[in-house]
């Protein structure tokens, strides 16, 4: 019997049939779907862990070199130094399309292109090693951004593979089954009533039949009755 209550008609057989041919054609789809979203996530991962890795060293070497700047310097001297920033940073933000995920992209842009304005303080008074340091930050942002970006999109397509892979699994383990149950069972209803329909229609005829026999043998012996009345006359 089928999963769902189901109306065993001709019409219906041939709707179920549309459905299941459009299931099977988006089950592939969803499944290449699928299968291309893995593959964009598993790229994302490697570049993430690359980028991770290439971040943490430029931060370890950020701190490093401020470790270094603090013990050349004096605490006031540095906060002095590092109080009044001279570039600015504008960050923005648009969407790129992977397999129908929108997935986030930033992009910064400082206020000047002068690169020496990433050092807000005189070089007289300071150490190498705070410029280091200041170099150092400068040139992880663009990359901390991008990592960024790969934490938003990993996490992003790992939803998406979820959400396709349960309607993967849905449409392979229980709709299409249950539309191959009923669409075998209609047939089978649809076979059952043909039989009983060809089955009566055979015994009207045999009864017809029957009727029509019986009537011409009352005609024959109505006809040999007249006829010995005839000959006895």
């Amino acid at each position: 019997m089928p999963a769902i209550n189901v109306n065993p008609t001709r019409q219906e057989l041939t709707r179920l049939k549309t459905r299941l041919r459009t299931s099977i054609r988006g089950h592939k789809l969803l499944k290449d779907k699928r299968d291309e979203l893995m593959k964009q996530f598993l790229d994302v991962v490697r570049e993430n862990r690359a980028l991770r890795k290439k971040v943490e060293d430029a931060l370890m070497a950020a701190h490093g070199s401020f470790t270094v700047a603090s013990a050349l310097m004096s605490t006031e001297m540095l906060k002095q130094s590092l109080m009044y920033p001279k570039q600015s940073v504008e960050l923005t933000m648009d969407f790129q399309n992977i397999m129908s995920v929108n997935v986030p992209r930033y992009h910064f842009k400082t206020r000047t292109a002068d690169a020496g304005d990433v050092y807000p303080y005189g070089f007289a008074a300071t150490s190498g090693a705070l410029d280091d340091a200041v170099d150092a930050l400068s040139g992880v942002f663009q990359d901390m951004l991008r990592l960024a970006e790969m934490e938003k999109t990993s996490q992003l397509l790992a939803e998406e593979i979820e959400k396709t892979r349960r309607r993967v699994n849905a449409l392979e383990y229980v709709k299409i089954p249950q539309m191959q149950e009923s669409i075998k069972y209609i047939s089978m209803k649809l076979d059952e009533n043909e039989r009983s329909n060809t089955i009566r229609l055979m015994k009207v005829k045999d009864m017809l039949l029957k009727e029509a026999i019986e009537e011409k043998r009352e005609a024959d012996q109505e006809a040999m009755k007249s006829f010995r009345e005839e000959e006895e006359l």
